[in-house]
């Protein structure tokens, strides 16, 4: 999908008009979710999407032998960054971040391993109550959450730097990931194990 196309068709189905994104977005500060060294000399980013099969394919098959053999040994930085195809995703990223960057990660693992069950329900209430579940097992409380999800300003705050940072690294499809500079599509293990590696080596 064309660069500008795939920002456009994620724009259009978070249903948040460009102009107030520009107005609101320089307001809320959008704290960066990362893991392991954030002095390392490879940072590894990943652009993902909530509502993205691949997504929870690569958090399910992927991610626990990254996080082990080169998150938690401190051999990378790990940069998470979200894609918003939908509302449904958007809302996923606004409850992720609801309780700081401690319980983020957290919540992003409960988000794609029960991707296929809070993604579905008769309406919008009954997906934000999905969503609520999940944030209760993290600890959220359900005022704190409903707060998270009805703040526009953030919403906006988010898509805007969604926007900005694909348009910078290039990123036209999800899983996305770009190490050191250079983008990849989506990668089995042992294929970005060797990308790593080889960056490591360099």
């Amino acid at each position: 999908m064309d660069r500008r196309k795939f920002i456009a068709y994620s724009l259009a189905a978070t249903s948040i008009a460009p102009a107030a994104m520009a107005q609101d977005a320089e307001n809320v500060d959008v704290v960066e979710m990362v893991l392991g060294n954030p002095d390392a000399t490879v940072t590894l980013t990943e652009y993902a999407s909530f509502t993205c099969p691949h997504c929870a394919r690569f958090h399910t098959d992927v991610m626990p032998s990254l996080k082990t053999d080169y998150i938690d040994t401190n051999k990378i930085k790990f940069v998470y960054r979200e894609v918003y195809f939908d509302r449904l995703g958007l809302w996923g990223g606004m409850l992720a971040r609801c309780g700081g960057p401690d319980k983020y990660f957290g919540i992003v693992d409960m988000l794609y391993k029960r991707q296929s069950d809070w993604t579905h329900g008769a309406d919008s209430a009954a997906i934000a109550e999905n969503l609520y579940k999940i944030g209760r097992i993290a600890g959220l409380k359900n005022e704190d959450m409903q707060a998270c999800l009805q703040d526009q300003d953030m919403a906006q705050a988010l898509v805007a730097t969604f926007q900005e940072n694909a348009e910078a690294d290039g990123v036209n499809s999800t899983p996305s990931l770009i190490i050191n500079g250079v983008a990849h599509g989506n990668q089995s293990y042992s294929a970005l194990k060797k990308l790593l590696d080889a960056q490591l080596e360099s």
